[in-house]
């Protein structure tokens, strides 16, 4: 048995299919969780819990949209930190350079936790975050739902250490670009605009997570049994 963290996770997906294994896990969220979990806490990541002798942390979804490349272009213009040329509605740059803050201070006090095995989903960062980041941070690893049974296109990225890259389990063959289903694999990135857009762009997949616990978990447990 492995003591699992996983931390900013609400849906209960990650912590359910390390639990199914018989792991010691908890998930962790400033927000309740949605099946009600009575092996959920409510706090900031960044709190102490990081401290309580885990075995392994996987963080699902920190706050990543202003370290994403994708996001790039509403911190700055060419260069770096000079004035963008056009900024979300409603929004200042004061408020979105808070919120990078807020990005990688969760992400570095994942990544630099006192936790042996560490995994953190994370979008390929943008250069401004990228500098600011701990020297010994890998590249990100990418993996596709498809690879695991589930019928979805969603470039994932993880930030591994002393864990392995995670392998396909059940691979799907891609559907025909352009066609029906190609379009239904793409759902997840042609979502309407709505309060609840965020949040369900970044479920994760239970196929994905399944072979996570399976993997990342047996690798904890083999370590652990060898000292």
């Amino acid at each position: 048995m492995v003591r699992v963290l996983i931390g900013c996770e609400t849906s209960g997906i990650a912590r359910r299919a390390f639990s199914a294994l018989g792991h010691d896990v908890w998930s962790c969220d400033i927000e309740p969780a949605e099946d009600g979990s009575n092996r959920h806490i409510i706090c900031d990541i960044r709190d102490g819990i990081l401290c309580d002798g885990w075995d392994l942390l996987a963080v699902m979804h920190p706050p990543c949209t202003r370290l994403c490349r994708s996001g790039r272009r509403w911190m700055s213009g060419p260069g770096e930190w000079t004035e963008p040329k056009q900024l979300p509605r409603g929004r200042t740059v004061e408020c979105l350079r808070s919120e990078f803050e807020l990005g990688v201070e969760v992400f570095t006090a994942c990544w630099t936790a006192p936790i042996e095995r560490v995994a953190i989903e994370n979008p390929e960062m943008n250069d401004l975050a990228s500098a600011r980041m701990p020297d010994d941070l890998p590249a990100p690893i990418f993996v596709q739902p498809f690879w695991f049974g589930e019928p979805a296109y969603k470039k994932t990225g993880w930030y591994l250490r002393n864990l392995p890259e995670l392998i396909a389990t059940n691979m799907l063959r891609e559907p025909e670009r352009g066609s029906d289903e190609w379009k239904r694999w793409n759902r997840v990135h042609r979502m309407s605009p709505g309060p609840e857009r965020a949040r369900l762009r970044s479920r994760s997949y239970p196929g994905m997570m399944h072979a996570a616990a399976d993997q990342w978990g047996g690798a904890a447990m083999e370590a652990i049994a060898s000292c």
